[in-house]
């Protein structure tokens, strides 16, 4: 079962397709941080990372944005190019040593993890009504005016499963 709000962020070190190693929770430096965990396979996640690269753009300074792959990096290097993921890639396989920890219920699911180092909110699937809070929620950390992320007349569905 994925963490409950509130709890402590359990700590993992996992490698980037840039080749470097992420570590949770040493490389937030007390700033929030989400976690996106997704697979290259995922209709969902594709349909979810667009709004997930409009949070970087919304918000660029003041907390961490990783992408947490479930596939190989060949594979989640060339679905980060393609979607436009300029924000670190983590990759989770073989092993799943963050997965296993977070055990996301469906992909994608986003973790949002605060400067004390606390999961603040977490959704799975894909929900316009979730991103938006989730948006709200990162401004009001961040100390800073929420914006729309998923506007409800954007042509794509407001909810699809993950």
């Amino acid at each position: 079962m994925i963490l409950e709000v509130g709890a402590i962020a359990l700590p993992f070190a996992l490698l980037g397709t840039d080749g470097r190693e992420y570590h949770l929770p040493k490389d937030l430096s007390h700033q929030p941080a989400v976690l996106v965990f997704f697979k290259t396979t995922c209709n969902t996640c594709d349909l979810a990372f667009p709004y997930v690269n409009r949070l970087r753009a919304a918000y660029p300074d003041g907390w961490q944005l990783w992408a947490i792959s479930q596939d190989p990096t060949d594979r989640s290097r060339e679905y980060a190019s393609r979607h436009g993921i300029t924000y670190p890639v983590l990759v989770d396989a073989p092993g799943y040593a963050a997965s296993k920890l977070y055990d996301p219920p469906a992909t994608p699911t986003l973790v949002l993890i605060d400067s004390n180092g606390r999961v603040a909110y977490t959704t799975h699937g894909f929900s316009k009504d979730d991103l938006n809070a989730l948006s709200r929620l990162l401004a009001a950390h961040l100390r800073v005016e929420s914006e729309i992320l998923a506007p409800p007349d954007d042509g794509q569905p407001a909810f699809r499963p993950g």
